[in-house]
């Protein structure tokens, strides 16, 4: 199974200009990296210079496996709806200038939003997102939500999104840890949504209870537990339980790595890589 590194790994080094695109591909490769993930902060991504960074992977021997970007179709406003809906099909073509055959985009985000916002908003979100995969069916891009960002974050919400737009091309950039974000248990929602994969992020993160009033870097989870990132294998997530599962399950595709620890960005994504990959290549049980 092809394990790689999404580019938002190593946003501070990128940031700091410790590295750069270009230095970010061969970090990758030298550390045993087969594909990128470009994520588009910490440096430009357009039709302008999408095909120097295409470019500029290919020579250091990596595959471009991923383009993720934000996304909200849950909007009031049917020319804010539409303007949306455009925009995100730009980035397709931006995809498809990168070589990429898969696209990641959100769908959708409410502050405060429930159950019964979600159920009213979720046929006009399928039909956006029906309408953006029919558009990347043209260049032969799969494209894909991701359990991202609360509003749309749970196992069932995600899955109910995929099953509503019903299109063959539309699949899930699943991340493991991102579950703990709206308290639902890892490994069962992993489970559950393996069948709708395309993409799959590895990620782990530090879990402490309400009452831990922590600071630096910790984030509350939608029930108020406090979360931070760690190095995968290394917080407290059943990491290795979830990989056994992958294994197990007729899921084929990319792994990428998303490191969103405290530590030094290139030893935190260096270490997480070696631990999936002794796991997932070399079977190391």
């Amino acid at each position: 199974m092809d394990i790689g590194v999404s580019s938002y790994s190593l946003l501070k080094a990128l940031k700091s200009n410790e590295l750069t695109v270009d230095g970010m591909f061969e970090w990758i490769k030298e550390n045993e990296g087969t594909h990128v993930e470009i994520v588009p902060h910490g440096f430009e991504v357009s039709l302008d210079t999408a095909s120097e960074i295409y470019q500029q992977a290919q020579k250091a021997g990596l595959e471009i496996s991923n383009y993720a970007i934000g996304a909200n179709f849950a909007v009031e406003d049917e020319d804010q709806y539409r303007t949306e809906i455009e925009r995100v099909k730009k980035h397709v073509d931006i995809a498809n200038a990168l070589g990429a055959k898969h696209m990641r985009h959100d769908a959708a985000s409410r502050t405060g939003g429930t159950i019964t916002t979600f159920i009213n908003d979720l046929d006009r979100i399928a039909d956006a997102c029906r309408e953006i995969t029919e558009y990347a069916t043209t260049y032969g891009i799969v494209t894909s939500i991701e359990n991202h960002g609360l509003y749309l974050q749970g196992s069932d919400r995600v899955i109910a999104l995929i099953d509503r737009v019903n299109h063959p091309n539309f699949r899930l950039t699943l991340d493991v840890g991102n579950f703990v974000c709206a308290d639902e248990d890892t490994y069962i929602a992993v489970k559950k949504c393996l069948p709708y994969a395309s993409m799959v992020h590895i990620k782990d993160f530090y879990v402490r209870e309400e009452a831990d009033k922590l600071q630096d870097g910790w984030i509350q989870t939608s029930g108020g537990k406090r979360i931070r990132g760690s190095i995968i294998g290394q917080g407290d997530l059943p990491i290795k339980k979830i990989l056994h599962n992958i294994l197990e399950s007729n899921y084929d595709s990319w792994l990428s790595i998303e490191f969103e620890g405290m530590e030094n960005s290139q030893y935190g994504t260096a270490v997480g890589l070696q631990y999936v990959d002794a796991i997932i290549n070399k079977e190391v049980r």
